[in-house]
Order: structure tokens, then sequence, then C-alpha cells
């Protein structure tokens, strides 16, 4: 089964500072047909405008990962961890037993655009942990990279959930194929440009879940930038 999610049915929030779409039920943003997907709750598209951002505000059992796509963000938390990851760049955040942090855009001009994803673990009240590694262009270009993963498989991320995350880059004339294991899922959700899921075609923004299909094909891409989560049903 296949159902495509165009991006204009997204939740939209725009607070000044800060400009976001939805892909599920998010603050003032509650649409039933949409509270996740699997243990997929959040995938939040955010541009933050330049000197603002989050101030220090907590999480609890929650695995978090930003994947910047436009400027850069500045992350600091009460691990001690402070950093400012970039494009090509993701970062995890296990909340756990609870964690404070912040999120900034600190240059003068230009936004920070980043996803912000949350996966629900498998086991509530573990210990906080943060991790963060870069994915070039060229690992990315034609192909699906694993970037997250719940044994850090490939270099990946770790995740404390039997979920993983792909990264991929497709232009005309790539194209990949994912098995998907009996009892598993799909959602695709594409960055930016265009491309053919299974036969459904996606713009900047659309979304396609799989349910009961043995393979993800991508093909017939212009421009695109995508992610693809296997999870479990």
């Amino acid at each position: 089964m296949l159902i495509r999610r165009p991006s204009a049915e997204r939740g939209y929030a725009d607070h000044g500072w800060l400009k976001s779409f939805h892909s599920f039920s998010f603050a003032g943003y509650y649409d039933p047909r949409h509270m996740g997907f699997g243990p997929l709750r959040v995938i939040n598209e955010d541009r933050i405008a330049p000197g603002t951002g989050f101030g220090t505000h907590g999480h609890r059992d929650m695995e978090i990962i930003s994947y910047v796509l436009d400027g850069a963000l500045a992350h600091k938390d009460s691990m001690g961890n402070g950093s400012v990851i970039h494009p090509g760049d993701v970062q995890r955040m296990s909340a756990g037993t609870g964690v404070m942090h912040s999120e900034f855009n600190h240059e003068a001009a230009g936004q920070t655009h980043f996803l912000q994803i949350w996966i629900e673990p498998s086991q509530t009240g573990i210990v906080p942990g943060y991790e963060e590694k870069r994915f070039e262009s060229e690992h990315k270009r034609g192909k699906l990279c694993l970037v997250a993963s719940p044994d850090g498989a490939q270099g990946s991320v770790t995740l404390h959930q039997d979920a993983r995350l792909y990264a991929g880059l497709f232009d005309a004339g790539e194209s990949t194929r994912l098995p998907l294991a009996p009892g598993r899922q799909a959602y695709v959700h594409l960055i930016k440009g265009r491309l053919s899921a299974n036969g459904q075609v996606l713009d900047t923004g659309d979304a396609l879940m799989l349910c009961d299909e043995t393979e993800l094909q991508l093909a017939d891409a212009q421009g695109a930038e995508v992610l693809v989560f296997d999870l479990p049903a």
C-alpha cells in the first residue's frame, strides 16, 4: 500500500523568527490522521531567522535528529556538548531521562534551514547521549547512504530504536532500490527536487508512506535530496 502526502497538506506555523512545516501533529497543529508513522513522531522543516533560535528547553525519552540543509545550527546541552552543525552533518541526541538544550542561528545574515526529526525510542529511561557525524555528498550521490541505525552500521549515528535512516542525492539517470523486510514499513520525505518513488511522483516537501511493500524504488529524479526511514510496523 502506498500513501502519498503532498507538501501543501503539512501543518505550518509562522512565529516571525521561526517558520516551520510539520509533517505530523505538533504544537498548535493537530491532525488525528497524522500523529506519526510507526515510531517516527516528528519531521519539522524549520527556518530560523539570523540571530535567533530555540532557547534552553527540555526533552525526555526521544531520539532527536537534526539534519541541516542551509546555514549553521549552534547546539548546547546539559550534557556539556557544544557544537555547530552544517549541511552534511547529522546530529543525534537521546533525551532519555531528561536533557536541556538550545539551538541557535548565530549568523548575522542568512537563515538556518534544517529538519528536526523525533523518533520514539524502544526503551524509556535510558541515560541521555549525544552523537554527531558528517556524511559528504559523494557518499549520498546516486544511492541511499545509511546515516542512522540501531547498531551504528556503516559509520552511522546510533539510534535507540529498530529504525534506519538513509539520505540520498539523485539526478537524471540515477536510481536505486531498497529491500523492505516483512513486517517493515518505509517513509520517504523528499527534501527538494523531484523523483519517482514506486511509481509515485514526488515534489519538494512531499512524502510517501509504504506499507506491505517488498522494496522501495527511486528513479526519474531531478535535483532530488531525499530521506528514507525504514521502520518497524
